[in-house]
């Protein structure tokens, strides 16, 4: 990777991840944890295979990933994140936050993986009752569901489906996130389709939104 060539500690971070795809290469390894080629190719539509291995060869080089053999049966590869570069998971919450605002001027045709939804989830949902019993919320958009659950005064993200939700919301993921991002009213996101079932009040302890504005 051409080098900026500054004594600078910036420009050395940029050259150690500043190329296309570095960064999100992170936040598959991020969000999935340890995860297959395979499994990196699916969640970054658009890289080349042979690029893909280039970066990956490269953030090993750099310290930020590694790679190690899955535990049998399964005889495979696993790339996973470094303590190097989990030091960068505060970095990608800070990018995802500012970048937020950009969702409401994305195309159509962007591709959306669910699970990509728990950084914005984590960022921008808070448990507003942390004294009372922990609620879990079923979302339902895009490739596969996710889960909300109360922890501790935060919301943590996972996916899957939950086992008991006490409450359930579904749709486009664009009505979804503009709820999710504070710049679409969810009241006015219902009536362009959101679906919603279940405790009111759960949502509104999670979203902070007056539970009157949940239909019951």
């Amino acid at each position: 990777m051409r080098s900026y060539g500054q004594f600078c500690a910036l420009a050395k971070a940029l050259d150690a991840i500043g190329d296309r795809w570095s960064l999100l290469i992170v936040r598959e390894l991020m969000l999935l944890g340890p995860a297959r080629y395979t499994d990196l190719l699916h969640g970054l539509p658009g890289i080349a295979t042979n690029l893909l291995a280039a970066r990956l060869r490269h953030l090993e080089e750099v310290g930020v990933i590694t790679r190690e053999l899955a535990p049998p049966p399964v005889a495979t590869t696993l790339f996973r994140l470094t303590p190097r570069g989990e030091a960068l998971v505060p970095v990608l919450r800070e990018l995802g936050h500012w970048g937020a605002p950009f969702l409401a001027e994305a195309s159509d045709d962007d591709v959306f993986h669910s699970y990509w939804m728990a950084l914005p989830l984590e960022l921008y949902y808070r448990d507003t009752a942390p004294d009372e019993p922990a609620v879990t919320i079923e979302l339902r958009t895009g490739d596969e569901p996710m889960v909300l659950q109360t922890v501790d005064g935060k919301v943590e993200a996972r996916r899957g489906r939950a086992e008991k939700p006490d409450a359930i919301i579904g749709g486009p993921p664009r009505l979804l996130i503009g709820v999710l991002s504070g710049r679409l009213p969810l009241k006015k996101a219902l009536s362009r389709g959101l679906e919603f079932e279940g405790s009111a009040q759960a949502l509104a302890r999670i979203s902070g939104e007056p539970a009157e504005a949940v239909p019951a």
